[in-house]
């Protein structure tokens, strides 16, 4: 076997080998002949012709990223910093190569510059209560704009609203202050639940003098049963006017 076969075997096992790409289950191949695209091949043994066709390797596993800490002007005039994380996968593999240059890049600025305009038109207390609703407005807008790129976003969530000193003082003293006035909400309504009841029962004991005396007495039974006092009770008229007239008559009838 001569020296030039032998280089003419090796130089055929190496261009052997630089044609053959082994995709796994997750990954898809955007194949470019001579410059143009040609198809999506994968997954498993793809077969490409040396110096006309290239491969570009595309993942389509979700893609989990973190969102850097952006700093946002709420539509009351508070400063803060808002962080998120992302879920995407990329669900067309030609357009994701061949619509932008970089997909993660884009789709990185792109979420920074989403959740600032975002957020921007909120208050800061439904930053703080409705990140539910918030993160379902950035996913729909980041969705809708990264269709063109061939990427799906599944999921956005504002992980951390960072606030400084001053306002987290004022959002204390805001809660505190809340707190008080429903103290003295409950404790209002408490005085009027018992006005009214007390009035109902003044007006029950106005009809019938006879349970207004049976309480009468009922208190001074309560006040009895305490031995450790002297008390002085004065007695109603309408309860001492009958025995002063059985009083009074009696006398009367006794000879002078």
């Amino acid at each position: 076997m001569t020296v030039p076969f032998i280089l003419l075997l090796l130089l055929l096992a190496m261009l052997l080998a630089s044609s053959l790409r082994i995709l796994r289950e997750y990954q898809r191949g955007v194949v470019f002949q001579l410059g143009r695209f040609w198809k999506v091949k994968g997954p498993g043994l793809v077969l490409l012709v040396p110096g006309i066709q290239q491969m570009v390797k595309v993942d389509l596993r979700v893609v989990v990223m973190d969102v850097p800490s952006q700093d946002v002007i709420s539509r009351d005039n508070v400063s803060v910093k808002v962080n998120a994380v992302l879920y995407f996968r990329v669900v067309d593999p030609q357009r994701a190569i061949i619509n932008v240059e970089n997909f993660l890049a884009a789709t990185s600025q792109l979420a920074q510059t989403t959740l600032r305009a975002v957020l921007g038109k909120h208050e800061l207390d439904e930053m703080l209560s409705e990140r539910e609703r918030l993160n379902l407005d950035i996913q729909k807008i980041l969705d809708s704009q990264t269709d063109v790129w061939g990427i799906k976003v599944t999921n956005v969530e504002i992980k951390h609203v960072d606030l400084n000193d001053s306002m987290v003082r004022a959002i204390a003293r805001q809660a505190e202050a809340e707190r008080e006035r429903r103290a003295k909400v409950i404790h209002a309504e408490g005085e009027l639940q018992a006005a009214q009841k007390l009035a109902e029962a003044a007006e029950i004991l106005g009809r019938h003098p006879q349970a207004l005396q049976l309480r009468y007495l009922e208190t001074l039974t309560v006040i009895a049963a305490d031995k450790n006092s002297t008390i002085v009770f004065p007695l109603p008229l309408d309860i001492v006017a009958p025995l002063l007239d059985a009083f009074k008559a009696r006398t009367s009838g006794r000879p002078g």
